[in-house]
């Protein structure tokens, strides 16, 4: 009989008084056997990272679990004391967490952090503990496994960083493994690479898996069981199988609704506007020094093309470190191309002092991944976007004239002007995050990953509004992502990039059809498994 790894009966967490609703989990229940993978999908907010941290006792100091039970293997973990979850942490319990740079120490060495896991919970030597590291870097697929032991975390890639965090969650071998959205921001050949890799070593370990993720591809690959969280409840609990293909709930169908295809839609007719942004033989080269002080040149991007025209959306796509964002922030100038030619509509700024290209820099706005950090959290919605359109020239009444009705545009209440962005949701921030480039009263939006850490129907509900925008205000769209079913429902066009070079480029229906790159071609079998037909309700 298989083993029940972790089991939760009727869970409950409090949310301080004063909120919108009491609990941030409600009656939750679920449990997982030995070599299972269960799912856990719902929107933010839904309740379930509270669930996951209160399995491993790291819940928030404001939250309080105030009924049902958390088993782990026959054990009470929310009766066990602090110094008990410590043992259990590492030991029984590991954890993925989603952001590898937040969950390792920046000043300490990748092979330091593992070693001060392995020290606090074995007796080993530390010729064992180092043997034992640089075994498990082999098994996480880790190049040069010596090096990455020397390394800190800000000197490796997002996935190898990833791979580091994921070696210190399965070193000790735990029974049950938690992983928070772990893949939410690697392409999508790392992403395979990543669940491979947590699937063998899950088979090799017998290790349950609890999997958190907005990602229904994801779930549609690894899920055994699949649970639907909204609103901090369980709204279904059921096979893979009967979630994707027979939902009970409309929540959940709403949710797989939204989940873009991988096919594009049939294309548009193709812009013939004016070319508002463009880029020729773009180059950048980055020169450190070694020890001795001799220059060292890298090579990030080389003979870069791009004639992208007003009203059109071009997807730049590509793995992480392949140069789509440094492509990007040469054409806007937030880094300095080594080399080539860039227009701003009829402007030539490659070369241009910042004093000159100041007062151009509203034709060419850029919508970033993460809002916290393009709104300032010590200043209100409306003082925000009142400062670029008074940068650029307007007075205070017509600045905020242009805010409420951006406001508008991007559905929120006006009256929300008043408010700070944390008293928003991470998809309205991102609609904040668009109106302030948009105040600027620009020609091109940039948007670089501005919907890869949303869920599914907030991600929907933020595309249309950047179709909706652009065909009001005629915009060119520049659209970086690594999410390749966004950029086939998106773009127009699409750019492939690998290693710094533009491997491949068309329309979008074309290259997805018949990629002509090999590295094209491999992106897109890397894909997310395609969500198997809905059937309809049944009455």
């Amino acid at each position: 009989m298989t083993q029940v790894v972790l089991s939760i009966q009727d869970l409950s967490v409090a949310l301080p008084a004063g909120g919108d609703r009491a609990h941030a989990v409600q009656a939750v229940s679920l449990q997982i056997e030995a070599g299972r993978t269960l799912c856990v999908v719902g929107e933010s907010g839904s309740g379930k990272s509270v669930m996951a941290t209160t399995v491993m006792g790291l819940l928030d100091k404001a939250l309080k679990p105030v009924a049902g039970q958390i088993v782990l293997k026959g054990e009470s973990l929310l009766d066990a004391s602090a110094a008990r979850l410590r043992e259990l942490r590492g030991q029984t319990l590991g954890m993925v967490f989603q952001e590898p740079m937040t969950a390792l120490n920046p000043v300490m060495t990748c092979g330091d952090q593992v070693d001060e896991l392995l020290t606090t919970h074995t007796r080993w030597s530390a010729e064992q503990r180092r043997a034992e590291i640089l075994r498990v870097f082999e098994r996480v697929r880790l190049p040069e496994p010596e090096r990455m032991l020397r390394s800190y975390p800000h000197q490796l890639s997002g996935g190898q960083r990833q791979r580091i965090v994921i070696a210190m969650a399965v070193i000790l071998k735990p029974a049950l493994l938690i992983c928070d959205e772990p893949t939410t921001a690697l392409d999508v050949t790392t992403q395979k690479e990543i669940l491979r890799l947590i699937a063998d070593l899950q088979r090799e370990q017998g290790s349950a898996v609890l999997f958190i993720t907005h990602d229904m591809g994801v779930v549609a690959e690894i899920a055994d069981q699949v649970l639907v969280m909204n609103q901090g409840k369980v709204v279904e609990s059921a096979s893979r199988d009967d979630v994707l293909c027979r939902p009970r709930a409309e929540y959940t169908r709403q949710l797989l609704s939204a989940v873009p295809a991988m096919t594009p839609p049939v294309p548009r007719p193709l812009a013939t506007g004016a070319v508002q942004l463009a880029g020729h033989d773009v180059g950048k080269t980055y020169v450190t020094r070694d020890w001795l002080g001799r220059p060292r040149p890298t090579v990030a991007l080389e003979h870069a093309e791009l004639a992208l025209r007003a009203g059109e959306t071009v997807g730049i796509v590509g793995e992480s470190g392949s140069g789509k964002s440094t492509f990007a922030r040469c054409l806007i100038r937030l880094i300095d191309p080594t080399q080539g030619r860039i227009h701003w509509g009829d402007a030539e700024v490659a070369d241009l002092p910042e004093s000159q290209l100041r007062p151009l820099r509203h034709r060419v706005q850029v919508v970033f991944q993460d809002p916290n950090r393009s709104l300032n959290p010590r200043r209100t919605v409306g003082q925000s976007l009142i400062e670029g359109a008074m940068n650029f020239g307007q007075s205070r009444h017509e600045a905020e004239a242009l805010a409420a009705d951006l406001m508008q545009q991007v559905r929120l209440p006006v009256e929300a002007l008043k408010r700070y962005p944390s008293q928003f949701s991470g998809g309205q921030r991102q609609r904040l995050a668009i109106a302030r480039a948009l105040a600027c009263k620009p020609q091109v939006l940039v948007a670089d990953e501005a919907v890869s850490a949303l869920d599914v129907s907030v991600q929907a509900q933020i595309l249309k509004l950047l179709r909706e925008v652009q065909d009001r205000l005629g915009l060119g769209l520049l659209f970086i992502t690594h999410d390749l079913r966004v950029a086939a429902q998106l773009c127009d066009r699409v750019i492939v990039m690998h290693q710094g070079q533009i491997v491949e480029q068309g329309l979008t229906a074309q290259v997805y059809a018949q990629p002509s790159h090999a590295y094209t071609r491999r992106l897109l079998d890397a894909a997310p498994a395609a969500l198997p037909a809905l059937e309809p309700p049944t009455s």
